[in-house]
């Protein structure tokens, strides 16, 4: 089907009838614009058109399908071919349109799964369940540009373009787990306890630790190494006061305020606000709290603080002699000599500058011992007194 020779064979034959493109538009119940593109070979006249449009022109149905005036001896010939070529035309029109409406599905689907990593908070079940859902109608669309092949070619494609988005939805969210430190949206199973909220998933266990506190932190455990007894748990927030953090303002020298201030903005009870003082000849550090101390002292909080800001600067900067802490209510002020007395194992927590594992082990874990706490705040910083 020539569609470039049909469109000057309705332009000849309208000029001939005397009709302008608006005129016979309306008479057809089209555009002028439908006109021009069919007349320009850009378009062929609708199926169902083709009858309407030869009895405008006053010309057969083969005559235009076929582009000329059809003589009488190749009449026949010529009916016979156009038939078969509109026929094809059409359903080559058919697939083009139903291939558009199923691209269309698939990008639908692939956008509301997609949306749903950002419409709905990591912890909820619906992102999952609405990205799934995306998944599906977008293999909708994907089934129907298969339609032609096989049942069991359909089959396999299918699966696999399925089985394929699937691990793409796991991996976009293990990504963000990893870069966020967020819970994961395709948990298989989540474990509820009074600290704790343990999300198990594919490529990862995530632990939310002090959930719904100031002190909320997530630990991603892509080894799955950890249990519910043996994770990391602290009282703060341990991707701001952590080891792991706080090594990198490691100095030897207390009085640079820039270093200083990073390390104590970046432990516990920096949350209240605060302002220090250094006093270079006596190397002391003074931290002056702007909070009263027993107002934050539920579950022994002001004292774990305490201790772990004391052996935390103790142990990062070299020179510092004391540290005087003060608040509203009271003040608090311990030596080196004090902690490297008094509190258990500090020797192999400050080994060769600082031990990373031994301060997890020596100072970090022993945050959840009470009796711990108990004894060696006592010690340290009532019994001084």
């Amino acid at each position: 089907m020539d569609v470039i020779k049909i469109g000057k064979f309705i332009a000849e034959n309208r000029k001939a009838k005397k009709l302008t493109q608006e005129k016979l538009a309306e008479k057809l119940g089209v555009t002028s614009k439908t006109i021009s593109r069919w007349e320009n070979g850009n378009y062929m006249p609708d199926i169902s058109l083709l009858k309407p449009l030869s009895e405008e022109l006053g010309v057969t149905l083969n005559d235009l399908i076929s582009g000329e005036e059809v003589d009488k001896e190749h009449y026949q010939e010529k009916l016979e071919k156009n038939i078969i070529d509109t026929i094809d035309y059409t359903s080559k029109k058919v697939y083009e349109k139903n291939k558009l409406i199923a691209q269309m599905i698939m990008l639908f689907g692939l956008g509301l799964a997609f949306i749903a990593f950002t419409i709905f908070p990591s912890e909820s079940s619906w992102g999952s369940i609405y990205s799934v859902f995306g998944l599906v109608i977008s293999l909708i669309g994907f089934s129907k540009l298969n339609k032609k092949k096989s049942y069991i070619k359909r089959l396999i494609l299918n699966f696999g373009y399925f089985l394929l988005g699937l691990i793409l939805l796991i991996g976009i969210d293990y990504a963000n787990v990893k870069l966020n430190n967020t819970a994961p949206r395709f948990s298989y199973l989540t474990k509820t306890s009074e600290d704790m909220i343990i999300y198990e998933s594919p490529l990862c266990n995530v632990y939310r630790i002090n959930r719904n506190t100031k002190n909320e932190y997530y630990i991603v455990d892509t080894k799955k190494v950890y249990t519910e007894e043996t994770v990391p748990i602290t009282p703060f927030d341990r991707d701001k006061s952590g080891i792991d953090n706080i090594i990198k303002f490691k100095s030897k020298y207390v009085g640079d305020n820039s270093n200083d201030s990073h390390l104590i903005d970046s432990l516990p009870l920096s949350e209240y606000g605060y302002a220090f003082e250094i006093d270079s000849k006596n190397l002391g550090l003074t931290i002056n709290y702007h909070i009263t101390d027993w107002y934050i002292n539920e579950n022994q909080y002001l004292e774990k603080c305490l201790l772990y800001n004391t052996v935390s600067i103790f142990s990062l900067i070299d020179n510092v002699q004391d540290i005087t802490f003060n608040f509203s209510g009271n003040s608090y002020k311990v030596s080196r000599n004090q902690i490297q007395e008094l509190y258990p194992n500090y020797n192999d927590i400050a080994d060769n500058g600082i031990n990373e594992d031994n301060f997890n082990k020596y100072l970090e874990n022993k945050m959840n011992d009470s009796k711990f706490i108990e004894e060696t705040f006592r010690k340290i910083f009532v019994e001084q007194i």
